[in-house]
């Protein structure tokens, strides 16, 4: 299951294309919990016992305080993340509580936030969440049962449309003692749905007795989260404030988390305006993720003086796949041979070299960085699984380990370009005076859509390397709104995306791959796969009964989608980059999973004494 879950609205599609995204794992299979239980353990038992007093990763006596200035891209025009609708701003997520949580120690377990209790059934047929008595929305409000089955009901009717695929085998939701609530399911099979179902956002019915769901907002919305909204700059700034009452602040769980009393995000539509800013001082921590600012554009005085920091911090991620998708509801990418071909036409070799300065890897599984990742041949255990699909699934499955095109790296990539151009004359194109047609005469052409400008550096080469086969492939920026829009319908022809994954894939596969997804708008599904054999290897994943079962189906998985050549894999990274002004301090035991700068770090009262002191002698 990935993090994109939790906080549908903020921007799946939208947050940076070229960043490496954060997939916080919190789902797996063999689900089970004994009566009363504090957590919900998937495989062994939870690290953390029901009298643990903190997280390791976390100092239980940091300060609290003072207010940290972060970057958002684009704009926002909506406080409410759960729907479809508009661009939920940076942030949104803060402001609500979930029944569990998730914690970066352990890929796999969930641990009561709302709920002081958890319970599954003996054939995980249904699960029971048992809600703390002190637990309270924004207003004084009780969270009560009803605000739970209210919250399930309108997510699934009105929510975005995930929310649909992921409690699609919930039959029913009901009140089965003053704060207990029991969620149904329709089979046993489906191991990953008390996880689901515990990570449900539980949302105020009061507040909402007067207001239509679905539609955009930007009045703030009560939640009972640890932050607040208390400023609304429509489109440029939003900024929220720690509850200082907040119910759950003293649960174990929370103890040495949720430190600073002020966020705020300030928006930008420039990144190169935003790396100037963040260097000016303008706001306060960068996770960078361009290569040749990491490499050339840090050497300022701050940085120099100690001002700045920099930091790489390892990091045990699901890295997923980052890519060219192709949008093969196009006719032109609908040929698998047409899609191969141009992967020879993607140097990533050159890149890296040039553009990349060195960094990051090459992807080559849709499951990067995690034992998920196929590679070789198919074992004996995927091969019962892959033989009924034959016919129905690539050849190559059976007898080549994947493997991208290569090339030597010198920008030359003659051999690459014949075996492009051989797969696209048996396709039914042919270069002609230069440019590729098909029997018709149309032109191969197509368009590469955008929502940041300094991504174009990567695309071009490319698109110099596609001219020579004689294909008319051009870029088109546009702002994150319309970006937004036209991605949630699909229209665009080839796109930058990535697909963020967990250490336990599971229901959210179905929203990736499969068919029923394809055509239904805001799905994840935006390659537009329709693929039987895919559809069949998804619901294998969901209802594999342990773990080694799990690894076995998405290594099948894994190998079909690669195959089938429905993106050109790019790269991704282990190491956490990041640069920030020098008034933090973190933990000094670091999480597995995540960064979890909001989460756990906090302002170093020395620090920030001596870097205001600084600033007046030196200036930033």
């Amino acid at each position: 299951m990935t993090s994109g879950m939790r906080w549908l609205g903020t921007g799946l599609r939208v947050a940076v294309a070229g960043a490496l995204l954060l997939a916080t794992p919190a789902a797996a299979q063999d689900a089970a919990a004994p009566k009363g239980s504090h957590a919900l353990a998937l495989h062994g038992k939870p690290k953390y016992g029901p009298d643990f007093q903190h997280l390791d990763y976390v100092d239980p006596n940091a300060p609290k305080g003072g207010e940290v200035k972060m970057m958002a891209f684009g704009g926002f025009d909506n406080l409410n993340p759960f729907i479809l609708r508009g661009q939920a701003a940076a942030g949104a997520g803060l402001v609500f509580d979930t029944l569990t949580t998730s914690n970066g120690d352990e890929a796999i377990t969930e641990y009561g936030l709302l709920a002081e209790t958890i319970q599954v059934a003996d054939d995980r047929g249904w699960v029971a969440f048992t809600l703390r008595p002190e637990a309270r929305f924004h207003d004084g409000t009780p969270v009560t049962v009803d605000d739970v089955i209210w919250s399930f009901e309108t997510l699934k009717e009105k929510g975005h449309p995930l929310y649909r695929t992921y409690y699609a085998d919930v039959v029913k939701a009901e009140k089965t003692g003053e704060r207990t609530v029991k969620f149904t399911f329709r089979g046993t099979d489906n191991a990953e749905l008390p996880v689901i179902m515990g990570q449900l956002p539980v949302l105020p019915k009061h507040a909402f007795a007067n207001r239509d769901f679905g539609t955009t907002t930007l009045d703030p919305l009560i939640g009972s989260g640890p932050y607040k909204v208390v400023d609304v700059q429509p489109g440029r700034s939003i900024t929220y404030e720690r509850v200082k009452d907040w119910w759950a602040k003293d649960l174990p769980i929370n103890r040495g988390r949720y430190n600073f009393d002020r966020i705020r995000y300030d928006y930008y539509r420039d990144l190169d305006v935003a790396f100037e800013a963040f260097k000016a001082g303008a706001f306060d921590f960068r996770l960078e993720n361009s290569s040749k600012n990491w490499t050339n554009g840090y050497n300022t005085p701050a940085v120099q003086n100690g001002q700045i920091v920099r930091e790489e911090l390892k990091n045990q991620d699901p890295q997923g796949m980052q890519a060219f998708a192709f949008n093969i509801r196009r006719p032109i990418f609908q040929d698998r041979r047409v899609r191969e071909a141009l992967n020879y036409l993607f140097d990533y070799e050159w890149t890296r070299a040039n553009l990349s300065y060195g960094l990051y890897q090459r992807t080559k599984s849709y499951f990067a960085n995690t034992e998920l990742a196929s590679s070789g041949l198919p074992s004996p255990e995927e091969l019962k699984l892959l033989e009924p699909l034959r016919g129905q699934i690539p050849d190559e499955v059976f007898t080549k380990p994947y493997e991208p095109p290569k090339t030597d790296g010198s920008g030359n990539i003659r051999g690459n370009l014949r075996t492009a151009l051989g797969l696209l004359k048996d396709a039914g194109w042919e270069l002609k005076n230069g440019k590729l047609a098909n029997a018709q005469g149309q032109p191969f052409r197509f368009e590469i859509l955008l929502v940041q400008a300094d991504m174009e550096r990567i695309v071009q080469p490319f698109l110099r390397n596609l001219e020579r086969a004689g294909i008319e492939a051009q870029i088109r920026v546009v702002d994150s709104a319309q970006y937004q829009n036209r991605t949630d319908n699909f229209d665009y022809d080839m796109i930058i995306e990535r697909f963020p994954q967990s250490l336990s894939p599971g229901n959210e596969q179905r929203d990736y791959w499969e068919s029923s997804r394809a055509d239904l708008a805001g799905s994840r599904n935006s390659i537009g796969i329709k693929n039987p054999a895919v559809d069949k290897l998804v619901e294998t994943v969901i209802a594999a009964p342990d773990r080694e079962a799990l690894i076995t189906a998405t290594h099948a998985l894994d190998r079909v989608l690669l195959w089938n050549w429905y993106v050109i894999p790019q790269w991704y990274d282990s190491v956490y980059r990041v640069a920030y002004w020098n008034r933090f301090s973190h933990p000094a035991v670091a999480q597995k999973y995540g960064l979890g700068f909001l989460d756990n770090w906090w302002v170093d009262p020395a620090k920030n004494a001596k870097l205001a002191d600084s600033a007046r002698r030196t200036g930033p």
